[in-house]
């Protein structure tokens, strides 16, 4: 007789485990995530599912801290992973190294993810937004000390308004280091106080040139500045987080410097005309007064003209209070009259003596009530003990009828057809019970003896 080779469930299932780590050591796979969550040790724990099958994936804390974005349900990835198997439930899963968004950038799925979070925090609510200087006494420029946008933005503030001083304060604007710079740059301005306006600024790039620009650490700088700030990040096409988060966007490093410093020359104008216009209003103005003033002369009346006057006003002011204070005290004198008869009407013992007479009178109803409510409920407790008793079991016994009820069941026997030869029977009757055996059973003309 073959002796069969007999398996462990943990003998097995680690020899399946060895043949599909062996077998698939490290394969591609793409499908929709769901199910996504993060618990305490920071791993990524997901199904990957398509229309026709589902599979349960990992990604260790030590792969998915490299990722610039966060995987949700619904996302469709393409992943590198190797296949293994979960010994304790007996199930396979596939263990990714690597995870990109399919169909768009890993880049501009982290722009997005971190755009709707800040969003929802507020940092890009316009309540937040602090208002532009409209000639700022100086002008913070934060760029790289290289390139065209430092020298595009002095030609046009020096072109506009040269008279106002811009301190230049140097980062890297890509590459490791940059976010960092950015950061301290605006937090050094903000401490000294010095400026009363950033110009944040840099030229076009790719998404990965501006990543610097599109850090949340960045954007929470920008927000956390006390100073105004306009970003000037890329070209028009081009958005950034830092756009967002500041107090302005400029399409252009050389619109933000319009942006931030007025024409000279238009001001200087507008501060001309408004000079003329103030001179002639004041010309004006002061030949309106003359013209008022000579008015006023001629309609000035003499002092005793004007005593005279107040002396026959005030004798037609006290006549007048003395009938007032005549007919106020008449009136009065009416009221209290009226109030000493109603006074009278009220009072006590007249009263007492009507409200006594109507409690004798509410008394006699109430105890004629009271008779005939008890007429009627006795009268319908006879009815209702008559009808009780008619439905009283033991008043039909009493007519000669019995129940018969089955042994040991208890089960009351309503038809023939329920019993059969030798059942067993408890007949109860008027007075007692009966215990029978069943002899035959007929039903209409059948029998079954």
């Amino acid at each position: 007789m073959t002796e069969h080779k007999i398996y462990t469930v943990s003998q097995l299932t680690a020899e399946i485990r060895h043949l599909l780590e062996e077998n698939f050591s490290f394969v591609w796979i793409s499908g929709e995530i769901s199910n996504f969550r993060i618990p305490a040790s920071g791993h990524y724990y997901f199904t990957l599912k398509d229309d026709r099958a589902r599979l349960d994936g990992v990604m260790f804390r030590g792969q998915n801290r490299k990722l610039k974005f966060i995987p949700e349900d619904g996302m469709r990835i393409t992943g590198l992973g190797r296949i293994s198997v979960y010994e304790p439930r007996g199930s396979y899963q596939i263990i990714l190294e690597y995870m990109e968004p399919k169909g768009i950038g890993e880049l501009q799925v982290a722009f997005e993810q971190l755009k709707m979070r800040l969003e929802s925090e507020g940092l890009f609510d316009p309540v937040h937004k602090k208002e532009i200087p409209f000639l700022p006494e100086k002008i913070a420029l934060v760029t790289s000390k290289t390139g065209a946008v430092l020298h595009d933005i002095l030609q046009v503030t020096g072109r506009r308004y040269p008279d106002i001083p811009i301190e230049i304060v140097p980062v890297r604007v890509q590459g490791e280091g940059a976010v960092e710079e950015i950061c301290d740059a605006l937090a050094l301005i903000n401490q000294e106080k010095d400026a009363d306006l950033i110009i944040l600024a840099r030229g076009g790039g790719s998404l990965e040139d501006l990543q610097a620009f599109n850090a949340e650490k960045t954007a929470r700088a920008v927000f956390a500045s006390e100073i105004p700030v306009i970003s000037a990040v890329g070209h028009e096409t081009d958005f950034s987080i830092a756009d967002f988060a500041a107090d302005l966007r400029a399409p252009t490093p050389s619109a933000a410097a319009e942006m931030a410093v007025p024409l000279k020359a238009e001001l200087i104008r507008a501060c001309d005309a408004l000079r003329q216009n103030l001179q002639e209003g004041m010309r004006r103005y002061l030949r309106e007064r003359r013209q008022a003033l000579l008015m006023l002369g001629r309609r000035i009346i003499h002092p005793r003209r004007k005593t005279d006057d107040f002396r026959l006003r005030l004798d037609d002011y006290h006549q007048r209070i003395k009938k007032a204070a005549a007919r106020i005290l008449s009136h009065r004198r009416e009221q209290v009259r009226w109030l000493r008869d109603r006074l009278l009407r009220k009072n006590p013992a007249g009263i007492c003596r009507e409200q006594r007479e109507r409690l004798e009178v509410l008394r006699s109803r109430l105890l004629l009530h009271i008779r005939y409510t008890n007429t009627q409920k006795n009268a319908a407790c006879r009815e209702l003990k008559a009808r009780l008793g008619n439905l009283n079991p033991s008043a039909v016994l009493e007519r000669g009828y019995s129940i018969a009820f089955t042994v040991p069941q208890r089960i009351i026997v309503r038809e023939a057809a329920a019993l059969s030869p030798g059942q067993k029977l408890e007949v109860r009757v008027a007075k007692g019970q009966l215990h029978c055996r069943v002899e035959g059973v007929s039903n209409g003309s059948k029998e079954n003896i």
